[in-house]
């Protein structure tokens, strides 16, 4: 497979631009904060939906200013499920909410896992040229993922509240052994690093010939799977057609920099570094509700997020935003009101 030849570097112009060194928004240092609020585009009167339906205008009302948001911009959201044809109004109006309350945005176009999609999880065969085929017996898909990403980034490239483009939440060209496709039984040849890297060089060519301005952030998870494992992160960052990557962390609550020397976020920190890159670290999560107290989560993640940032990160995003928060269960979400909101407005940089 080979890419298009187009300049791999961002042209001038977007609001957000990256180096070694961070981010900056509109030519200032920008270390930002916010949410993964991943159903935003759910409209029940028109798409199946992902999660609850959100006010967006009180979303976005109630972030500090210049935050940053992550959310699902996945294909299916944009079927309308009585029609079945396109119906782009639930994602026109989160961009519209986003530009009217001066927020920043980072859509991701397709799921690893294939959640809120079709379900299915993406295999080697996927980013091999899956992802340029369209599957006739998908409910929830009406082109392929290539012909989606072109749509949409037309679409939405010259949205003033748009950061930068994600292509895959945490990709994993790996292969599954059983129908469930468990984590411990995936098989992972030994050209997957090559194969990931190859996915971002065709599919990056083709979104920057589109909309040659805005950045391209690679989803990556950071803790070894398959592909970006050890030194293979490195490799896979380096790609000319990533411009921002990424670490998720979860299960370390108040350890700034966890993980090991192989796969630990200190070492993706340093590999970013090498590959020249920023590193934003787009998920942390962590348990609260009945199994821990609202507080206390806020205060562990403020300690992480000082290390991680004194430790050369890019910004933080917090898993996850939810309207309808479950208090008396044990769970990651984030509901209006939630301290977090004070940390994320703490913590945030900009100018």
């Amino acid at each position: 497979m080979t890419s298009r030849t187009v300049d791999a570097s961002p042209q001038p112009g977007a609001r957000v631009t990256a180096t070694v060194d961070g981010l900056k928004l509109d030519g200032q240092d920008w270390w930002p904060t916010g949410f993964n609020a991943y159903q935003l585009a759910t409209n029940w009167s028109v798409n199946w939906g992902c999660g609850g339906m959100v006010d967006l205008d009180d979303y976005f009302e109630t972030l500090p200013p210049k935050s940053l948001t992550r959310f699902n911009l996945f294909q299916a959201l944009a079927i309308n499920r009585f029609t079945g044809e396109m119906d782009f109004g639930p994602m026109d109006a989160v961009f519209a909410a986003a530009e009217a309350n001066n927020q920043m945005i980072l859509p991701v176009l397709s799921p690893q896992d294939g959640a809120c999609e079709d379900e299915t999880f993406k295999e080697r065969s996927w980013y091999v040229d899956g992802w340029t085929e369209y599957d006739v017996t998908a409910e929830r898909a009406l082109m392929s993922f290539q012909d989606w990403m072109e749509v949409a980034v037309d679409r939405w490239k010259d949205s003033p509240a748009l950061a930068a483009w994600e292509l895959v939440g945490e990709p994993e060209p790996s292969l599954c052994t059983d129908t469930a496709c468990n984590w411990w039984t995936r098989q992972c040849p030994t050209d997957t690093a090559q194969i990931l890297r190859s996915f971002y060089e065709a599919a990056g060519a083709e979104l920057r010939a589109i909309d040659p301005k805005t950045l391209i952030t690679a989803g990556l998870l950071g803790g070894g799977q398959c592909g970006t494992g050890g030194d293979d992160y490195q490799y896979v960052s380096e790609s000319p057609y990533v411009d921002v990557v990424q670490y998720h962390d979860y299960g370390a609550d108040g350890v700034p920099l966890p993980g090991d020397q192989w796969n630990g976020l200190a070492r993706r920190i340093d590999q970013a570094e090498a590959a020249g890159k920023p590193l934003l670290v787009a998920e942390i999560g962590e348990w609260a509700g009945s199994c821990e107290s609202l507080e206390d989560r806020a205060s562990h993640i403020a300690d992480k997020i000082e290390g991680q940032k004194l430790a050369g990160t890019a910004g933080a995003l917090l898993w996850a935003f939810v309207p309808d928060p479950r208090p008396l269960e044990c769970t990651m979400d984030i509901g209006d009101g939630d301290p977090l909101y004070g940390v994320i407005e703490a913590e945030a940089e900009w100018g």
